[in-house]
């Protein structure tokens, strides 16, 4: 399993390092719009459809996503839309979440589907969107999910339940306890303070999503990355969920010993339109 593990994490690297860090955009956005309709075709499978539904859904969401990137949408500043979807991401997650399991099955099986494929179509625009601005832009972003995720585990490991009696949603993911989430969340709040020092002590001239909040003053940094930690985290608890309704533990076998690509980019889903947001907000002020 490790071995496994290793194996597709390079083969990833191999794959995804020399498109993110080349010059132009176009070959990471490239990439990661067929790595989304993987995610989409995963989506319908897990909520009942067969193969050729799931297909089309696959196939449905790419032509979005490339009708975004042909429109022009990647160099366009969309602040209202990021507003409307960092809206529904904390509304309909809270919502979801306190509903559980039995809820989401529920819902009619076309809603279901078409909420999954649109919120994978604004994760990739934002995602597009931050390698758009920048490398800097959009690493910051991917690595406050990786470094809350880290600091959720070991926290986690080492802390759950000495200090909070309950879990944190023991109906949807056991395993998960408040002090990861707390852990992930001071993980957060150093790597941004972190992030910001780097960039004015390199002088980047692309600056990280912290540096650009940071610039509105430490106290909206700080709340801003514990809120970013925060729907990480609502995302990971999401796809379980869904993932729990369908009696499934990984949403696919698509990446050897990580799962499927929706268990390796659910803390995106929200993280990245509402990093936007963020950004958004900090230039307009």
């Amino acid at each position: 399993m490790l071995k496994q593990r290793v194996i597709t994490a390079l083969v990833l690297l191999l794959v995804f390092l020399p498109a993110l860090f080349y010059r132009a955009s176009a070959p990471f956005c490239a990439l990661t719009l067929l790595l989304i309709g993987a995610g989409a075709w995963e989506w319908a499978r897990l909520n009942s459809y067969g193969q050729q539904a799931a297909w089309f859904s696959g196939l449905a969401c790419v032509l979005i996503c490339a009708s975004s990137w042909w429109f022009g949408l990647l160099e366009q500043s969309l602040p209202l839309l990021w507003l409307l979807v960092g809206a529904a991401w904390v509304l309909l997650g809270a919502w979801a979440l306190r509903r559980g399991v039995a809820a989401w099955s529920l819902l009619p099986r076309w809603l279901r589907l078409l909420a999954g494929l649109f919120a994978l179509w604004l994760a990739w625009l934002a995602l597009a969107q931050a390698r758009v601005i920048g490398i800097n832009f959009l690493l910051s972003i991917l690595m406050l999910v990786w470094v809350a995720d880290i600091f959720a585990y070991v926290t986690g490991r080492s802390f759950g339940g000495r200090f909070s009696r309950s879990k944190l949603a023991p109906s949807i993911s056991p395993g998960k306890s408040w002090e990861g989430v707390w852990g992930g969340m001071a993980g957060v709040v150093v790597l941004a303070f972190g992030w910001r020092w780097a960039d004015a002590a390199w002088a980047v001239t692309v600056p990280s999503l912290y540096t650009q909040l940071g610039q509105q003053g430490g106290w909206l940094l700080l709340l801003a990355a514990v809120f970013m930690a925060a729907m990480s985290v609502v995302g990971d608890l999401l796809e379980s969920l869904v993932k729990r309704s369908a009696g499934v533990k990984d949403s696919s076998g698509l990446l050897p010993g990580h799962g499927g690509v929706l268990d390796r980019v659910d803390a995106l889903l929200p993280t990245l339109p509402l990093a936007l947001l963020l950004y958004s907000v900090a230039k307009l002020a």
